[in-house]
């Protein structure tokens, strides 16, 4: 093959993984709580075949479905997006990245602290939403930063545009990724800058992942190494820390993360183009908005003719996700343990169902299997079977 378009609908599980209770995540479905709403509308998914994967119960199955489907299991201990997109990229992590229920350290932050100049401010688990809220007046007002974690691996600081300038925000990011390092090494410090006026704080698009190298072997490496293009769209730069990046660009919104990848197809290249579609989580997900998640997946489904119809004889199309975060779930605002989907379409692909595989990282060995490039990474191509 020429060309493979990998899409990363970040967080859309499909159901509790047989570890989920260990994480907290027992009972959870991202795909079925999106279903629920009355916007939820998939008719060319399901098409390919999406709700004719194991387990996926919760619209329509097709009697033909027109791709290549797969139920994929996490392997690694985790339910970031970090280990997520690291282990489709073919590496499993045996240990899960250093999580803070409680806080920083004092002295990490205080050695934090003398490397910026500034004060830290919250120091907890927080909504992005809501810290900004609670905090956002003390910030303005010392120039303090606020800093915060979740129950994912991650280090966010957030400031005001008026008073942090985002050239300095990302520079206090670049500080706290050098600081966070060994038995602290966060999966990801993440610059979270907002605008507006007390009572009236809102998160602008410019926010920036600085993630902490794969510890391993990539496909991305094992592609560029052999010469392909590997193309990063959205934040897939920012995960993989710039590793195996042959060209990448940024996006917005979903809306902009699909408009790039479709420009992506008009390009001649050959190799993997690899977006990342982050609204479902960020925007939904966390917040568990269950309309707007529906509405998320349905506007991708409405696009997805025209990345079809774009599709030449050597191209294929690959839908996934890295975790769920199911919308309709009560007992907390995080990622959740889930299954994710894989849907596979070329006109040279078999619709064949391969039923529940053991590892994300599945995906890396098939991408390096359809483009012709030896090199071992975890997982086991489908083109085997």
């Amino acid at each position: 093959m020429k060309r493979i378009f990998l899409f990363v609908l970040d967080s859309v599980g499909i159901g509790e993984l047989p570890d989920a209770a260990e994480y907290g995540d027992a009972g959870t479905n991202t795909l079925a709580a999106a279903a629920t709403s009355p916007y939820f509308h998939m008719p060319n998914m399901k098409k390919l075949g999406l709700f004719n994967i194991d387990g996926v119960s919760c619209y329509e199955k097709t009697d033909r479905p027109e791709a290549a489907i797969a139920r994929m299991k996490e392997s690694s201990k985790g339910k970031d997006t970090t280990i997520g997109h690291w282990e489709i990229a073919g590496i499993v992590s045996d240990k899960p990245l250093p999580t803070y229920p409680n806080g920083f350290p004092q002295e990490l932050l205080d050695a934090y602290c003398e490397k910026t100049g500034r004060g830290v401010l919250c120091n907890k688990p927080y909504s992005g939403t809501e810290v900004i809220k609670d905090y956002g007046d003390e910030h303005v007002k010392t120039g303090a930063l606020i800093v915060y974690t979740s129950a994912d691996s991650v280090f966010q600081v957030a400031a005001h545009e008026e008073v942090v300038p985002l050239e300095e925000l990302y520079q206090c990011c670049h500080q706290a990724r050098e600081l966070l390092q060994g038995e602290h090494g966060v999966g990801r410090v993440i610059a979270r800058p907002f605008i507006g006026t007390s009572g009236n704080y809102t998160r602008t698009a410019h926010r920036h992942d600085y993630s902490l190298p794969p510890q391993g072997v990539t496909m991305l490496d094992l592609l560029k190494d052999a010469g392909r293009d590997v193309i990063a769209v959205g934040k897939i730069n920012d995960i993989f820390a710039g590793r195996g990046i042959t060209e990448y660009t940024y996006t917005e919104s979903n809306a902009d993360g699909i408009d790039k990848t479709l420009a992506m197809m008009e390009k001649d290249f050959h190799g993997l183009c690899f977006t990342n579609l982050v609204d479902y989580d960020m925007l939904y997900g966390h917040r568990r908005d269950i309309d707007g998640y529906a509405k998320a997946l349905s506007y991708f489904d409405e696009k997805l003719p025209e990345f079809l119809s774009g599709m030449g004889e050597d191209d294929v199309l690959m839908v996934t996700a890295d975790h769920g975060c199911d919308p309709s779930y009560k007992l907390s605002t995080d990622h959740t343990r889930e299954y994710t989907p894989f849907v596979m379409y070329g006109k040279k692909i078999k619709p064949v169902n391969y039923g529940t595989r053991d590892t994300f990282a599945d995906i890396a060995a098939t991408v390096l299997d359809l483009l012709g490039v030896d090199g071992k990474v975890h997982g086991t191509s489908l083109l085997d079977e």
